[in-house]
């Protein structure tokens, strides 16, 4: 479905705008562009898209996200890398006791409720996003407990029953501490013969592995493992800015045809009022799926110049079988290739189930 946007062109008589001759209609775009109703109706809504557009920008956003850090975490040398790294990024940093220790808890960075045009889910304040650091061992012995385990755990080791929120892990410097802890066979043989081996944690990398794999089974608990208090402030960074962007991406999304490309970057085409262009869009439409070449795509819009056309020969065919290999015979013709070729039968049922499939979640490319 086609998303038209009217050009802006500033006219030299008089300071007056003309009416442009021509739309452009994204990547994305089918034909059949109507041309968008201009009024006070139009304006009003546009105005308010403008005003939630606003709202909305992730930096404004990152102004109003806060940061909790827990005075436990300051207490490690290296928390001075996080520390800065925060303050320079412009959002809100916090130094207050958490229900978790040595946590760090997003608050805040909604927009106003009372924003024109915003939508009332994109308000709510209530999803707080946490991050528990672990010290390397504490981290292994809880993993230990998991592997141990025969049933699927109820309660995590690290976690408390009390809170609501799951939330990621980070461990620092894990792969160092198990290089510079491996016990060599004549001190493993001494643990085993001591109480101390009760104590000691002995856990190799195939076991942790285990471990992340039973943690985001059964928990889908992610696990961040950085060597480095450097390597973990880049990683809270870029997690705080995919916060501030979250809302103004969920907006775009709650709006209508949200898979349109917008914006130059889209390199959209000029579609004419009486229809010109539209095979250009056509042509982009097919070369969009995967392993597609811009000769294939030809072959398939010169045999159906619209995709209404070819949505009515799919409708024609009497079995699923003749509607899914419809394209597969198409001649592809290609320079200097005297071999001939043809669109093939995965195509063409990729194809077909674009335009005919009822599914939003179907899968139509069964090698991705």
């Amino acid at each position: 479905m086609a998303e038209a946007r009217p050009g802006r062109r500033t006219g030299s008589r008089r300071g007056r705008r003309r009416q442009p001759a021509t739309w452009e209609i994204s990547d994305s775009d089918a034909e059949g562009a109507a041309a968008p109703e201009v009024g006070a109706r139009g304006r009003g809504a546009a105005g308010k898209s403008k005003a939630a557009a606003g709202a909305l920008r992730s930096d404004q956003v990152l102004k109003r996200l806060a940061v909790c850090v827990d005075p436990a975490v300051l207490e490690d040398a290296g928390s001075d890398i996080l520390m800065e790294a925060l303050g320079a990024l412009g959002c809100e940093c916090r130094i207050e006791p958490q229900r978790l220790a040595r946590s760090l808890q997003w608050s805040g960075g909604r927009p106003d409720p009372g924003t024109s045009g915003v939508p009332p889910e994109l308000c709510n304040d209530d999803e707080c996003e946490q991050l528990l650091l672990l010290e390397p061992q504490e981290f292994l012995r809880g993993a230990a407990q998991l592997t141990q385990m025969t049933s699927p755990p109820s309660n995590l080791p690290w976690l408390s029953a009390e809170n609501p929120a799951r939330p990621h892990l980070a461990v620092i410097g894990l792969d160092t501490y198990l290089w510079s802890h491996k016990p060599s066979v004549q001190k493993r043989q001494q643990l085993e013969r001591t109480k101390e081996a009760q104590t000691t944690v002995t856990i190799s990398w195939p076991e942790v592995e285990e471990a992340l794999v039973l943690l985001q089974l059964y928990a889908d608990l992610r696990v961040l493992l950085v060597d480095s208090w450097q390597e973990l402030s880049q990683h809270v960074c870029a997690f705080t800015k995919a916060l501030a962007q979250r809302p103004s991406k969920q907006y775009r999304d709650s709006q209508a045809f949200p898979f349109c490309t917008t914006g130059r970057w889209a390199s959209g085409l000029k579609v004419t009022r009486d229809g010109s262009g539209l095979r250009g869009v056509w042509l982009r439409q097919i070369g969009q799926f995967n392993r597609v070449s811009p000769a294939v795509a030809d072959a398939v819009i010169t045999a159906f110049p619209s995709p209404r056309l070819l949505q009515q020969a799919l409708m024609a065919c009497s079995t699923e079988q003749e509607r899914l290999g419809l394209l597969a015979d198409l001649p592809v013709k290609t320079l200097g290739d005297r071999q001939s070729r043809r669109v093939g039968p995965d195509l063409s049922r990729r194809i077909c189930l674009f335009l005919t499939t009822t599914n939003p979640d179907l899968l139509l490319d069964l090698a991705s």
